[in-house]
C-alpha cells in the first residue's frame, strides 16, 4: 500500500535522526539495534494517519509517533526476555546478544527517550498525550501480567483472555490513534471513535498474531514456531480448542500444559488438536469480526469517506497477514 510506504519512510527518516549516539556505547549500541529493525512500524504510522485525517501538521506529529515506537520496541525487549525468546522480526534478540542486564538497561532508556518526544507540544497537548501514553503504559503491563498469570493459572476464561489482549496490545493501537487525533485537535467524540476503531483492530492484530504462532511461515513471521505452546500461553487458539474438544483432547491438553518444554511431542500433540478443533478457522473470524467492529466505529467519524479509505485497507491488511 503506497501510504503505508509513505509513512514508514517518514518514521525510518525520524529514527535516523535521533540515532544514539551517548557513551558508553554498551548501552546505546542495542538502542540502535533494536530500532532499526523496526518491522512495518504500525503504531507510530497510526498515529501520523489520525493526525491527518483531522486536519493536522503532520510535522508536530512526527516526535510523538517516534514515542509510540520507542516505547513499543521497549515492550519487545522486555517481552523477549521474559519469554526467553531467541528471534524477532527474523533476528536475534537484544539479551541473546548482549545479555539481560544490558537488554533491560538499554529498553529502560528507550521508555525514558520516548518522554522527551512528547516535550514540543503546547502544555495542555503535553500535558493530555502524556496522560493517554502514561495510562497506556500501565495498561500494557497490566495486560503484561495477566498473560504470565495465564501460563499457570488452569482456568482462563474467553472474558479474561480479551481483557488481557486489549491492554496488552489493544490499547497501543487505540493510543496512537487517538494522540495522533489529539495533536490535530480533533473533537472529542471523533477522537474516541478513532480510540476505538485501533482499540478493536488491536486486537484483531493479537489475535492474527496468536494464529500466527502456530498456523504461520516462521521465516515470514520471524519469531519461533509454537513460541505460545512452549511457553503454555492460554491463547485465543488454547481457548477455542477447549471449547470444541473432546473429553481425551482436554485431558491431553491438560497434560501438555502442565509442562514448559519445547518437546516436539509436546508441539505436535497440541496442534493436532488444534486442527481437529478446527481453531485455526473459528480465529480468522474472530479477527475478521473486530475488523468489522473497528471499521464501524470508523464509520462515526465526520470526515469524508476518501479520507477513511487509508483506515479501512489498513484494518483489512491485518488480515493478510503472512501465513
Amino acid at each position: 500500500m503506497e501510504f503505508l510506504d509513505r509513512y514508514q519512510e517518514i518514521v525510518s527518516q525520524a529514527i535516523k535522526k535521533y540515532t544514539f549516539k551517548g557513551k558508553p556505547v554498551e548501552l546505546y549500541e542495542p538502542m540502535n539495534y533494536i530500532i532499526s529493525h523496526g518491522g512495518k512500524r504500525l503504531r507510530p504510522i497510526m498515529l501520523l494517519m489520525a493526525n491527518e485525517l483531522f486536519g493536522g501538521d503532520i510535522k508536530k506529529a512526527i516526535k510523538p509517533s517516534l514515542a509510540i515506537e520507542y516505547f513499543h520496541n521497549f515492550t519487545l525487549i522486555h517481552d523477549d526476555i521474559m519469554d526467553e525468546a531467541p528471534i524477532r522480526r527474523g533476528v536475534p534478540t537484544l539479551h541473546i546478544l548482549h545479555g539481560v542486564n544490558t537488554a533491560i538497561l538499554s529498553g529502560d532508556g528507550m521508555l525514558l527517550k520516548a518522554y522527551t518526544f512528547f516535550e514540543g507540544l503546547e502544555p495542555d497537548l503535553f500535558k493530555a498525550c502524556l496522560r493517554i501514553f502514561t495510562h497506556m503504559g500501565l495498561l500494557l503491563c497490566e495486560g503484561q501480567q495477566y498473560d504470565i498469570l495465564f501460563e499457570t493459572q488452569e482456568e482462563v476464561t474467553y472474558d479474561e483472555y480479551m481483557r488481557m489482549i486489549t491492554y496488552k496490545t489493544g490499547v497501543l493501537s487505540a493510543c496512537s490513534f487517538e494522540i495522533g487525533a489529539l495533536i490535530a485537535r480533533a473533537d472529542f467524540q471523533d477522537a474516541k471513535s478513532i480510540f476505538n476503531f485501533g482499540k478493536h483492530i488491536g486486537i484483531a492484530f493479537q489475535i492474527m498474531d496468536d494464529y500466527l504462532d502456530v498456523f504461520g511461515n516462521q521465516e515470514s513471521v520471524g519469531k519461533k514456531h509454537a513460541g505460545d505452546i512452549f511457553e503454555n500461553k492460554k491463547t485465543i487458539l488454547y481457548l477455542l480448542a477447549k471449547q470444541h474438544a473432546t473429553q481425551q483432547e482436554l485431558e491431553e491438553l491438560k497434560y501438555w500444559y502442565s509442562k514448559k518444554t519445547d518437546n516436539i511431542d509436546k508441539i505436535y500433540g497440541v496442534e493436532k488438536i488444534f486442527r481437529r478443533t478446527n481453531v485455526q478457522e473459528r480465529a480468522l473470524r474472530l479477527v475478521q469480526k473486530h475488523n468489522e467492529l473497528g471499521q464501524a466505529y470508523l464509520g462515526k467519524i465526520q470526515v469524508s469517506e476518501e479520507k477513511k479509505k487509508p483506515f479501512m485497507e489498513l484494518a483489512n491488511y491485518l488480515l493478510k497477514r503472512e501465513s
